[in-house]
């Protein structure tokens, strides 16, 4: 066979050129605009008409849906977007994928651009070794779509000659007169190679290049890129499957949203690729169907015109595929068992939007901890001892809760900081390391002074009402802090004020101290055991323990670390 094994690692190679230079661009553009493009995005989704727009624009300038759809899922996970929001951008970033095939065909078929490549990655390597980021982000974007046209043009070359090797026309044309079976079974090519190639625009290149060549025919291309919209989805749902439920939900939501859209086109196929043809022949082109020099415009035409009809037919019914898809994916909404839920390792954007998404989990692990100033105050009511063993058993599981959740969410802090970053993010960042340490910590104490109530227990030691109701008492002052750090921690890092955090702090040591000075006395006085005071003393001094770390979380979100 003339397609020998080098030809077709010729044709991988040439591909993953293509894929590469795409990545390349696409970080470049993601690195320029940084945390802009969180504040774009945030403004321009107040209904889901912006969010369809808004879609379209950010996958057209960055040439990438599923960057597209990965920023979005870290936009619902930092409580920057509803899910609702969500689904709006993913159909405008349908849209936006159809640039990439008009790029190819309006410049990679009719431009030498593998011409101006080097000259374009000329211009942008002295950038790179600028000292300013955003200099560096510019060169790997020029550098990137330089790439990408290099690895077009191979890919081109790549792809055999219809002349030297007829048996592929031939036995492709064996499969285009069944039908709608036909149409299927192409879906189904579509789907598969963008799985493989993990990028619908990679397939979409590709699909241009063989019907360019004549390989396959208009109807078979047409079929394959509906196959590539339905590839796009199971590649982001197979990601998600690693992902959080703001991840899988937006995964579902893609999937629904690409899948109905096949599905009302596989019906019409014949219908608009017909219409398609009389579109062209009547505007002075050819016909799709007679010659393969027409086929890339006919499907650019033909992605472009499903892209847009499959939003308009369900941009009502982003509330319904929002509730479809919030059943699929129901939240369990137990804390019992340990997991991150707004962070994903795998899901690696900018540092900026990297820190979004830890926020939330941080913001998550506060109200962890305050859950444990809860039950101790309900171990120090109770009298049932069955009730006090399950109460100590919880606050272990959730003490081992913290310990995990500081070491991943520091683990994943760690890698962020890997990257390159502006002033403001490394400083939430140090600040977030901050925080989760002094979290962590005020776990460790809440379960010791479960295990001190238990000893107490054991002990057979008894709180005169007097020091049980003091206990409340400074128990209650360190939940007002917690509320107050609650409040911190969900607020945009920086920007809360420290006047509130430190003045609870100031009644806590204030009200510690009135409870040592009493207790001294009653100490002397013989008021109560030795062993009781002890037990006390080390409850009421514990609390204050934790009133400095709540102080210490709200300073670091103030940014005065």
């Amino acid at each position: 066979m003339a397609f020998s094994i080098l030809g077709a690692l010729q044709l991988i190679g040439a591909l993953g050129f293509f894929i590469y230079g795409m990545k390349i661009m696409s970080e470049g553009i993601q690195k320029i605009a940084g945390n802009k493009m969180r504040q774009f995005l945030g403004a321009m989704t107040s209904n889901r008409f912006a969010g369809v727009f808004t879609g379209f624009t950010t996958t057209a300038l960055i040439q990438s849906s599923s960057a597209t759809t990965v920023m979005i899922v870290s936009f619902v996970n930092a409580g920057l977007l509803t899910l609702r929001q969500s689904i709006g951008v993913i159909m405008g970033a349908n849209i936006g994928t159809t640039i990439t095939a008009w790029i190819i065909t309006i410049l990679g078929f009719k431009i030498k651009m593998d011409v101006l490549a080097l000259p374009i990655i000329a211009f942008g390597l002295p950038l790179m070794f600028s000292s300013n980021n955003k200099y560096k982000a510019l060169s790997e974007f020029l550098i990137g779509f330089a790439l990408l046209f290099l690895g077009l043009d191979a890919l081109k070359g790549a792809v055999p000659d219809i002349s030297n090797n007829p048996e592929i026309l031939h036995f492709l044309e064996e499969w285009t007169s069944m039908g709608i079976l036909s149409t299927l079974l192409f879906v189904g090519i579509g789907t598969i190679v963008t799985v493989v190639v993990q990028s619908s625009s990679a397939a979409m290149a590709l699909t241009l290049v063989l019907c360019a060549d004549g390989i396959i025919p208009f109807e078979a291309a047409a079929a394959m890129v509906l196959g590539e919209n339905i590839g796009t989805t199971i590649t982001a749902n197979l990601a998600a499957m690693v992902g959080n439920i703001h991840a899988k939900r937006t995964a579902r939501a893609h999937l629904i949203f690409n899948l109905f859209g096949v599905i009302w086109m596989v019906v019409a196929f014949n219908g608009v690729t017909a219409g398609i043809d009389k579109y062209m022949v009547a505007s002075g082109a050819q016909s799709p169907f007679v010659t393969a020099a027409a086929i890339p415009a006919a499907l650019s035409i033909f992605h472009t015109v499903f892209n847009i009809a499959n939003a308009v037919f369900l941009i009502g019914l982003v509330d319904f595929i929002a509730r479809t898809v919030t059943k699929m994916v129901p939240s369990k909404g137990d804390d019992e068992e340990f997991r991150l839920e707004y962070i994903d390792t795998g899901i690696m954007l900018t540092p900026e939007l990297s820190i979004m998404e830890a926020k939330k989990e941080v913001a998550k692990f506060g109200k962890i901890t305050v859950r444990m100033s809860g039950f101790i105050r309900t171990l120090l009511l109770e009298s049932d001892p069955k009730k006090k063993k399950k109460l100590n058993e919880k606050i272990k599981k959730y003490e081992e809760i913290t310990d995990q959740m500081e070491i991943e969410i520091s683990t994943y802090l760690a890698k962020v900081s890997e990257n390159e970053m502006t002033t403001l993010t490394s400083q939430r960042l140090r600040g977030m390391l901050s925080i989760v340490n002094d979290l962590e910590r005020i776990g460790d104490i809440f379960y010791q002074m479960s295990k001190t109530l238990e000893r107490k227990e054991e002990e057979k030691i008894w709180f005169t009402p007097e020091q049980r109701n003091n206990v409340i008492k400074i128990l209650s002052k360190v939940d007002e802090a917690f509320e107050i750090m609650l409040k911190n921690l969900e607020s945009d890092y920086g920007t809360e004020l420290m006047e509130s955090s430190v003045e609870k702090e100031k009644e806590i040591n204030e009200l510690r101290n009135e409870l040592r000075i009493a207790h001294l006395k009653d100490m002397q006085n013989k008021n109560y055991s030795f062993k009781g005071g002890m037990v006390y003393n080390d409850i009421f001094s514990s609390c204050e323990k934790i009133g400095d770390h709540i102080i210490n979380v709200s300073e670091a979100v103030a940014g005065e670390i």
